[in-house]
């Protein structure tokens, strides 16, 4: 019994070891060129920075002006952005850029499992973002205020607990027992989240704040919060 719980510890950390070490190899491998191309807020392409920086790779983080965006738009593939260049490629979609990248670069979860889960959870984040996303755009002023109650009082109280029982219950990661490109999003989200309902908003979510404060602590990531440019404040309701 105690020789198969001996070797049982060890199976764990072989296989935590051995795949740290590919992740390494994988970014340390990477000789392609990448520009980001995107305003110069978060937005949809925060959580590629993220990625990039999570992985130490080096590329141009391109941020727009308004003045520039008519001419830019026309080289774009379907007229938005986000838009990476790989080697002068240009790839369109924020989410299937952050997917290629978090598979090249080991952030797509251990197995097929892990990163079908990542993908839901990304889509579910979306979902939820487009809902805040329309509360605060909506031009009719009634409209709006309806939106925004619903969002406030139904939407978010019911994503962000679920959220939260799945970070809870997964032993604070959103998927796995490493970070995936899922956390990075949840981080960024979370985030802005704060941003626009107070630093106290998370309070009644802490496995979610731990999750978003584990990713904010990575080196890496720490640096790029650091240096990153500011950003306007995000309006409050």
């Amino acid at each position: 019994m105690y020789l198969h719980l001996i070797l049982s510890a060890l199976s764990f950390f072989v296989v935590g070891y051995l795949w740290d070490y590919y992740k390494e190899l994988k970014m340390a491998n990477d000789n392609h060129q990448y520009k980001l191309l995107y305003f110069d807020l978060p937005g949809r392409a925060e959580h590629i920075r993220y990625i990039f920086a999570y992985a130490g790779i080096e590329y141009e983080d391109a941020r727009i002006q308004k003045d520039q965006w008519p001419e830019i738009k026309k080289s774009t593939p379907f007229g938005k952005v986000p838009v990476l260049l790989i080697d002068g490629q240009p790839i369109a979609q924020s989410n299937a850029i952050a997917r290629y990248l978090a598979r090249k670069f080991g952030l797509a979860g251990k197995d097929e499992w892990e990163a079908l889960q990542c993908d839901v959870l990304v889509d579910t984040l979306g979902d939820l973002q487009a809902s805040v996303t329309q509360a605060m755009k909506e031009p009719d002023p009634i409209k709006r205020e309806e939106v925004r109650a619903r969002v406030t009082k139904e939407e978010l109280p019911f994503y962000l607990t679920k959220f939260e029982k799945i970070v809870r219950d997964n032993g604070g990661y959103s998927v796995g027992n490493d970070i995936t490109w899922s956390d990075l999003v949840f981080a960024v989200l979370l985030d802005q989240f704060e941003s626009t309902y107070g630093k106290t908003s998370l309070n009644g979510y802490p496995s979610l704040k731990g999750l978003k404060d584990k990713v904010h602590n990575v080196p890496n990531i720490k640096s790029y919060l650091e240096t990153r440019p500011p950003r306007s404040p995000m309006p409050r309701y």
